[in-house]
């Protein structure tokens, strides 16, 4: 007959165990700091070899001194460990191709338990996934997406860099309620302290009035503005001032939805 042993582990000791992993961040080698490092790094070589592809001159590794910014799954969560909720911002210098507002762009980055990755990201910064070459060939884009790898015992210390959240309105119309009252929904993107300033919003000659707002970094809000639009109005304007964040836009003119 097979004997059957079954080993008891105290519940306090699974408890202990637990709390070890989860102090150590599961022991995952996958950190903000090196994929900071590594990103950019690898990015600069892709970026070079699409430069030259496209005949663009002077661009080095050098010259496009590339950092980036990296954040998991929101402020409420640690940058630690592999996944496909990696989001880095990244910034670098080619006068051919200038930054956006915010100065940056921004790349969605899938981590591997293996200590590489794959990224991809803007592709009014990066181009699409085919490019013409000098040759006038169709040649792929190495930029368009790229994969990359780290050392496991590299420099795991802050890399220092930090950029804004991106603050931008996406309501596409407005509804008043029964108080001729109108409310907008508004987004703060990935980055550093989140989304703080004050938005007024005017009908015309009409100001409908100012309100603050202040909220997390990767997270999504309203506004509701007190005053009533007046009768007829088919647009209101909004305009943002900020004091935390940068704004995707000064200002905004949203459809108002009749009945």
């Amino acid at each position: 007959m097979r004997r059957i042993i079954v080993i008891l582990i105290p519940l306090a000791v699974l408890v202990g165990l637990g709390a070890v992993v989860a102090a150590s961040g599961g022991a995952s080698t996958v950190t903000r700091a090196r994929l900071e490092r590594a990103l950019p790094a690898t990015f600069a070589n892709v970026y070079v070899n699409q430069a030259q592809l496209l005949g663009h001159k002077n661009v080095t590794v050098a010259s496009l001194d590339a950092t980036a910014m990296c954040d998991k799954h929101g402020p409420d969560v640690a940058d630690v460990g592999p996944g496909g909720d990696w989001v880095c911002l990244m910034t670098w210098s080619d006068p051919q191709v200038p930054m956006p507002k915010e100065g940056y762009g921004k790349f969605d980055v899938n981590v591997h338990s293996n200590d590489c990755f794959t990224a991809a990201g803007q592709t009014k910064l990066t181009g699409f996934l085919t490019i013409t070459d000098t040759d006038g060939k169709e040649v792929t884009n190495p930029a368009f997406e790229f994969d990359g790898c780290f050392d496991p015992n590299g420099d795991n210390s802050p890399t220092g860099v930090l950029f804004p959240s991106v603050f931008n309105s996406t309501s596409t119309t407005v509804s008043p309620d029964t108080q001729g009252r109108v409310t907008i929904n508004v987004t703060c993107g990935t980055g550093s302290q989140g989304c703080a300033g004050s938005a007024t919003a005017t009908a015309g000659a009409v100001n409908l009035g100012t309100v603050s707002y202040a909220f997390k970094e990767e997270a999504t809000s309203t506004l509701s503005f007190p005053q009533a639009l007046p009768p007829g109005v088919t647009e209101i304007t909004v305009h943002i001032q900020t004091t935390t964040g940068v704004a995707g836009s000064d200002s905004v003119t949203i459809p108002v939805q009749s009945d």
